[in-house]
């Protein structure tokens, strides 16, 4: 049955406009995106089969345009069109983590985290540096390895630190393999920038790591 057949309050346009777009599922609010189906399958039903056929949600907005232009109904201009709403969305994040206000939750950094580095194919490590009131100086992308490991040495940290005055440091790096477990590599690097870091009198908050479908803090596992 066709959309338009729908009773009003079940229609995802109309549901999005009347209780907002929390309230959809994920197949809803990708098939506002798709806005038609195709033959046999409405917008809806087509939404569900691509989640179902990826996983997860993002997993297809990461697909590749070889893997994504493959499937029934969708093609290059539908693909621009979902790099350009990621875009758009890691860009209104930075922003927001930009303007300077006070890391009190992690949730912000998470999504921001998730966007940036959760589907990389090579490892990044990125510092986050904060004045005394936890509000952002800058966040910096120093590192990028292999699917590996990576290189990062305590005493770039503690330059940048003194550089830009921060009086402390949120960690994030990626995991292409897709698991957010820290290694025993992660906790020994925690540890050696904890150290360095403590001789300058400048705190990491947090060492975040990042997978294809989640985040691992170490503070929230009592790691620091």
């Amino acid at each position: 049955m066709p959309i338009t057949d729908w009773p009003a309050n079940e229609r995802p346009r109309e549901k999005l406009i009347q209780r907002g777009a929390g309230a959809l599922s994920d197949a809803e609010l990708l098939a506002i995106f798709l806005r038609v189906g195709i033959p046999g399958k409405s917008a809806v039903d087509l939404a569900r089969d691509l989640l179902a056929r990826f996983g997860a949600l993002g997993a297809l907005c990461a697909a590749s345009a070889e893997d994504f232009c493959a499937l029934p109904g969708m093609g290059p201009a539908k693909f621009t069109q979902l790099q350009a709403v990621m875009e758009m969305a890691r860009r209104a994040l930075a922003e927001e983590i930009s303007s300077g206000d006070v890391f009190d939750s992690p949730d912000s950094v998470r999504a921001w985290l998730r966007l940036k580095l959760g589907r990389l194919e090579h490892e990044v490590f990125v510092v986050v540096l904060l004045d005394a009131q936890n509000r952002l100086i800058r966040a910096e992308t120093l590192f990028r390895g292999t699917l590996t490991q990576t290189s990062v040495y305590p005493r770039e940290i503690v330059k940048l630190a003194l550089r830009y005055n921060a009086a402390s440091l949120i960690l994030a790096h990626n995991h292409p393999s897709g698991c957010t477990e820290p290694s025993d590599a992660d906790h020994a690097l925690t540890r050696s920038l904890r150290d360095a870091l403590a001789l300058i009198d400048v705190r990491i908050l947090d060492h975040f790591v990042v997978g294809h479908s989640g985040v691992s803090s170490f503070a929230e596992r009592g790691w620091m």
